[in-house]
Parts: C-alpha cells; sequence; structure tokens
C-alpha cells in the first residue's frame, strides 16, 4: 500500500450520495414504485382479512395469498425507497418489478370483467415507470455507468 492509500478519510469508502438536485423522473419513478407496493401491501391485506375470516372460501389459499402479496410489495417499497435515496441498487428490484407487472397487467386485460381497467392502469404505471427507470438522468443521479465506461480519476 502506499502512502497515499493510508492517508485518505474513511469518509471516502462510504457510499456517497450523487451532487446535484433529485431529478425529478427519479422521483416520479420512485413514486410510482411505492405506489405499486402499497396497491401489493393493500391487496394482500384484503386477502389476510378474507382467509381469516372465512369469506374467501379457503381459508387456506386466502391466508397463504395474502402473505405472498404482502411479502411481493416489500420489493417494489424498499426500491422505491432506495431511488429517492439515490441508491444505484435500488434500479434493479425498480425495473424487475415492472417487468413482473406486464404480464399480470395482460392477463387482466384478457378477463371478461372489471379486472380490465386495472390491467390498464398497471400496465401505463409500469411501461411508465420503466421509461422513467432506464432514462439517462436516472441513471446518471444514481451513479450507475455504462459497460466499459471507467470511473475518472
Amino acid at each position: 500500500m502506499s502512502t497515499e492509500q493510508k492517508s485518505v478519510p474513511e469518509t471516502d469508502t462510504v457510499a456517497r450520495e450523487p451532487d446535484g438536485p433529485r431529478p425529478a423522473r427519479l422521483t416520479a419513478a420512485a413514486a410510482l414504485c411505492a405506489l405499486e407496493g402499497c396497491a401489493l401491501a393493500a391487496g394482500g391485506v384484503w386477502m389476510l382479512v378474507l382467509g381469516a375470516t372465512g369469506d374467501s372460501g379457503d381459508r387456506q389459499q386466502g391466508v397463504t395469498g395474502g402473505v405472498t402479496l404482502l411479502v411481493l410489495a416489500l420489493l417494489p417499497l424498499l426500491a422505491a425507497r432506495g431511488l429517492l435515496m439515490r441508491r444505484g441498487w435500488s434500479r434493479g428490484p425498480a425495473v424487475i418489478t415492472q417487468i413482473m407487472a406486464l404480464p399480470v397487467a395482460y392477463s387482466l386485460l384478457q378477463a371478461d370483467s372489471v379486472a380490465i381497467p386495472a390491467g390498464i392502469v398497471l400496465a401505463v404505471v409500469a411501461v411508465a415507470a420503466l421509461v422513467l427507470l432506464v432514462n439517462q438522468a436516472t441513471t446518471r443521479a444514481l451513479g450507475i455507468k455504462g459497460p466499459g465506461r471507467a470511473e475518472p480519476k
């Protein structure tokens, strides 16, 4: 180790927040992820209540579905928090959430019921969030480098 490396303060080893204000696109992407997470959590609570009261027909299936939705709600909620805090790792879970939402939206659109408007809303939110997440301003704000781009010294 050279003397230069030894004299680097410990604060440089901690991940630093990128400079400048948070872009509106990043805030909007975080809001959409949080909206999806809240919707999943609300659906999970609703399924748990129906399952626990026995109104869903099959108690075990209702409780299992509710718990599953609550656990799945953690992914977009944690991603939204990471996006707001400008953490580079948060874009991956946010993108995965949107990609997972698209087949669900398609399934809702194939239904012959009141689920069609929900499918439209979900598809619009997922596509909008994906566009915001892959935007160059968002990528720059999160400190994500493209392939083959070295960090300047």
